[in-house]
């Protein structure tokens, strides 16, 4: 079931409204409550987005960023009431509070080199996002160079032992950890009746097969897909609510604030 107007999304929200006590709401970042800019440094969740976030982390039991952003970049946007887990779980803030991954560290010096090697013998035009745990290479500006730069990060993963995972316009590089969104969500939502999460991309795809995951448990599960230019079809099809760009997921979270007021 797709839902696309306001009224329909709230009516496709209502278990939330019915045990809020019992709830957690989780959201990506990127493309989500954040415009999708050429420049990753320069993205911002749009305005009203964050602040509604806080207000909701009042009225249900948990309320969380998920990302493949470092921790260091989410935090400025967010009160310390949202959990924030970024690099896909290998990082989390609950409560101000951080905690990394215990396998993490071992593999920063590894990914450090990578990056270097990546800045200094990339492809020209590509963009190389170092995240301290993971590194992304962009082509958003250079999208000829898609199939070059998946190639040059296939090389870097063979000889580092890191792999290789598709994001939006651009390939990661990760440390051969099993986290992503889903293995995060399903550690994050222990004790919860309900649980809603909003996405956009494939990257977004393991969340949605942990709602699976949770319903196969008897919890109510939301999927929430994002809708853009570059929506992931697969994301789409499986969403029980849909909603235009992050000015709707917006619209979405306050109407739901407001309904639990």
């Amino acid at each position: 079931m797709v839902i696309v107007t306001q009224s329909a999304v709230l009516a496709g929200l209502e278990p939330i409204l019915a045990d809020p006590s019992r709830t957690g709401i989780f959201c990506d970042f990127d493309g989500t409550l954040a415009e999708i800019v050429d420049e990753p440094d320069l993205a911002r969740p749009v305005e009203g987005s964050a602040a509604v976030l806080g207000e909701l982390a009042d009225l249900v039991a948990v309320v969380g960023v998920l990302s493949g952003r470092p921790v260091d970049f989410l935090t400025p946007f967010f009160s310390r009431s949202i959990l924030l887990a970024g690099l896909y779980g290998l990082e989390t803030v609950t409560d101000g509070v951080r905690s990394d991954h215990p396998l993490g560290g071992s593999w920063r010096e590894v990914i450090d080199d990578v990056a270097a090697s990546s800045v200094a013998h990339g492809p020209k035009g590509m963009h190389v996002e170092g995240k301290g745990l993971s590194i992304t290479l962009h082509f958003r500006t250079h999208p000829e160079l898609d199939a070059e730069i998946r190639a040059f990060a296939e090389q870097q993963a063979a000889r580092s032992g890191l792999q290789v995972r598709s994001a939006r316009m651009s390939y990661e590089l990760h440390p051969p950890i099993e986290v992503d969104k889903g293995t995060a969500l399903l550690e994050l939502t222990d004790d919860l009746q309900t649980v809603l999460f909003v996405g956009d991309d494939v990257g977004d795809l393991p969340a949605f097969d942990a709602l699976d995951e949770l319903a196969g448990r008897s919890v109510r599960a939301i999927r929430v897909a994002v809708r853009s230019t570059e929506e992931s079809a697969e994301l789409t099809e499986r969403a029980d609510v849909r909603v235009d760009g992050p000015s709707g997921v917006r619209e979405m979270l306050q109407g739901l604030r407001d309904a639990l007021v």
